[in-house]
């Protein structure tokens, strides 16, 4: 009697089960951080209308950008505290639905106070997205996979940046922009109904056991002192992401009207922003890689030094050329924070992961909103270009906190 050798299965079902988690993890995690990096940089397309809608001063209108990202920095932990007690799905459908609701009521606004309560009621939904998308990205993928991707998230966000200002770049020409950012606001609250339905419920990690027997006591000593170490660590990164969010800001308020001194339209300066959020998406691929190759500290050194050189070249050049600098320029600006978010899960423990990206996220989206009235207020005191030229300065002051970080990581992963 002849006897078949049994076929191996592909795979077990909870492989199966596990796989698909991780691509709903993944993709809705990329598709919110999609609408509300979109949401969030749809502001800086409309700063010059609304400077002249309403008579405002340049430190007044990168006041309506903090307004938004304020709370967005300011709720941070609190949107972390309450996806642990509710689940992440929901207040990510939640804030996902706030942030649509946030440009359908600006665009019925009848009023500059009306704005203020749509940005307000904005920032709260803002607020939910990067916690919980890189916290859930970083649990369905455990260990290196994990560093690809928060790339891939990383990245997503900037697709976000370049999409929907390129939008209502794009509708502004067509119609008023207050239809143009109520239909985009409608896109948000129908994203919320998905978000809901096909977040994945993972269990929580369960903690690390603690040593309780004598042979166990240089083990012991040697995690406390890793865990030292990563805090060090993750103290010299939020540094480093704070000082970051205070000049790519300050250059993003400033480049509209750096740009309409030159002559350019105001839908223009949007499409250039567009530009410049294209190359920033490559940039986060890019940087990625370079760093893998070259290191964490080389590539944020020379990052930003030709970031500072090419903001004073954009003020320089003549329009026509300094459009074609931008897309560059954005790989500069924006790409190297695939390096500083995808060291964060290098320097907390699993169980810190949620926490520890929702204060990463208060201190550099604090700083982001701190800088457009800082920066134009100085442009109000100095003029846009001298603006530029302080912008620029401070932008090379990362240079020395990202060496700070390179050895604390050295450090933490000896």
């Amino acid at each position: 009697m002849a006897v078949t050798a049994p076929v191996a299965p592909a795979g077990t079902p909870e492989e199966a089960t596990g796989k698909r988690q991780e691509r709903k993890a993944l993709g809705v995690a990329c598709g919110a951080h999609i609408l509300h990096d979109g949401y969030t940089d749809l502001i800086w397309v409309a700063l010059p209308i609304w400077q002249a809608e309403f008579g405002l001063s340049y430190a007044a209108a990168g006041a309506l950008r903090t307004i938004f990202t304020g709370i967005m920095a300011i709720l941070q932990i609190p949107s972390s505290i309450a996806a642990e007690r509710i689940g992440g799905g929901i207040v990510l459908a939640l804030g996902t639905a706030l942030c649509g609701l946030c440009y359908c009521l600006a665009g019925f606004s009848s009023g500059f106070w009306w704005l203020v309560a749509a940005l307000l009621l904005g920032g709260i939904g803002a607020a939910t997205q990067h916690p919980i998308g890189s916290a859930l990205v970083a649990h369905a993928y455990a260990g290196p996979r994990s560093l690809k991707a928060l790339g891939a998230y990383n990245f997503a966000g900037d697709v976000g940046k370049v999409l929907l200002p390129a939008s209502a770049s794009a509708l502004i020409l067509v119609m008023p922009w207050r239809p143009a950012y109520g239909l985009l606001g409608l896109i948000g609250i129908a994203a919320a109904a998905a978000i809901f339905l096909l977040t994945p419920r993972f269990a929580p990690e369960a903690a690390p056991t603690e040593a309780t027997s004598a042979g166990t006591a240089a083990e012991a000593g040697e995690a406390a002192a890793q865990t030292g170490r990563m805090r060090s660590g993750f103290r010299a990164l939020v540094a480093l992401g704070i000082v970051d969010g205070l000049t790519r800001g300050g250059f993003f308020v400033l480049l509209p009207f750096l740009l309409t001194g030159k002559g350019a339209h105001v839908s223009t300066a949007g499409f250039a922003l567009t530009f410049m959020f294209v190359g920033g998406a490559a940039g986060k691929l890019a940087c990625g890689w370079f760093a893998t190759r070259f290191g964490k500290v080389f590539t944020i050194a020379l990052s930003k030094t030709l970031t500072a050189g090419g903001m004073i070249a954009v003020m320089l050049l003549p329009l026509e050329f300094a459009f074609v600098l931008l897309p560059f320029l954005g790989i500069m600006l924006n790409g190297v924070t695939t390096v500083t978010y995808g060291s964060v899960p290098d320097l907390v423990t699993p169980q810190q992961r949620t926490r520890a990206f929702s204060v990463f996220y208060t201190v550099t989206l604090g700083a982001l909103a701190i800088a457009p009235p800082a920066s134009g207020l100085v442009g109000d005191l100095i003029g846009i270009p001298g603006a530029v030229i302080v912008v620029s300065v401070l932008t090379v002051a990362t240079i020395p906190l990202a060496f700070l970080l390179g050895s604390q990581l050295d450090r933490s992963n000896a």
